[in-house]
């Protein structure tokens, strides 16, 4: 049996040093120095909460999943949970650090925030171009949730709340109008619990099948709903995610094909190399080599 593949890459939950009582949230000014930087951070990881960086200043280089960004002034950086980061090396950095989990998410109570776009991130983004008004907005907003993160007043929390409303609402807007998502259907309840169950059962489940039963529904009716509201088959979907995940092990770790494809919930590794070529037009291998390549 082979490890689940979120324990060969290391998770790191929030650093409690920066969170305060709760746990769930953190926001930091970086001011240019690099001690401030985890040195497990200079390696393959992923993080178990939305961390987010308003860069002023800073040219360092990182990779998120199997794409590098060279980080530009007056930009915006977002990533979700367990995407797998990379940064190259310690570098300066002036700007604001922001982070927060599912919990702080759900302290919220009615979900809101949780199905915005720059939260939900259905074109897998991890980059804001910025005006300059928004870099005012967004210097003005960031700089009121710290002072109100530091002082820790009355009601702190129902102020942080109000503050991240108004922040994650201000970047979905630029999410919306960059990323052009306004052909995705509004309404989309069932895609987004398939997506979730996906995620939750990816490794075991491969068959759209399989998730219809978990949501009650026929298999047919689900490939319906799934088609209308993202625009691909049911299948793709799981696929989409296998591979994902397929490509992070290939470029982050030494596991063989192998050890990957029986870590996927592929009996067999032959079966593997050929899904994973139909997809992407290479083998595990092929592609292992070009992105070590690209990286190095």
């Amino acid at each position: 049996m082979y490890p689940a593949t979120e324990t060969i890459i290391p998770k790191y939950a929030l650093d409690p040093e920066y969170t305060g009582a709760n746990g769930t949230f953190m926001i930091k000014k970086a001011v240019g120095g690099i001690n401030m930087i985890r040195s497990e951070f200079l390696l393959p990881h992923r993080k178990d909460y939305y961390f987010m960086v308003f860069v002023r200043e800073g040219s360092s280089r990182h990779w998120i999943d199997m794409v590098p960004y060279t980080l530009k002034p007056d930009t915006f950086y977002f990533t979700v949970p367990h995407q797998v980061h990379l940064k190259e090396e310690a570098q300066p950095l002036i700007g604001m650090l922001i982070g927060f989990t599912e919990g702080f998410l759900a302290l919220e109570g009615n979900g809101f925030l949780k199905q915005l776009p720059i939260i939900q991130n259905p074109h897998n983004g991890h980059e804001l171009n910025l005006s300059p008004e928004d870099v005012t907005f967004l210097d003005s907003t960031l700089s009121r949730i710290h002072t109100e993160f530091s002082t820790k007043n009355n009601w702190q929390q129902g102020m942080l709340m109000a503050y991240m409303h108004v922040l994650l609402i201000h970047l979905s807007r630029l999410y919306t109008a960059q990323f052009n998502n306004s052909e995705l259907v509004a309404d989309r309840v069932i895609l987004k619990k398939y997506l979730s169950k996906i995620e939750e059962s990816y490794t075991e489940l491969h068959e759209v099948a399989a998730y219809a039963e978990l949501l009650n529904i026929s298999a047919g009716h689900l490939s319906e709903l799934v088609k209308q509201q993202s625009g691909k088959p049911a299948i793709a979907h799981i696929h989409e995610r296998l591979i994902l995940e397929a490509k992070r092990l290939l470029l982050h770790s030494e596991q063989s094909i192998k050890e990957i494809a029986f870590g996927l919930g592929f009996e067999d590794a032959s079966y593997f190399n050929r899904f994973f070529k139909r997809i992407t037009t290479r083998t595990p291998v092929e592609y292992r080599t070009a992105i070590r390549e690209m990286y190095h």
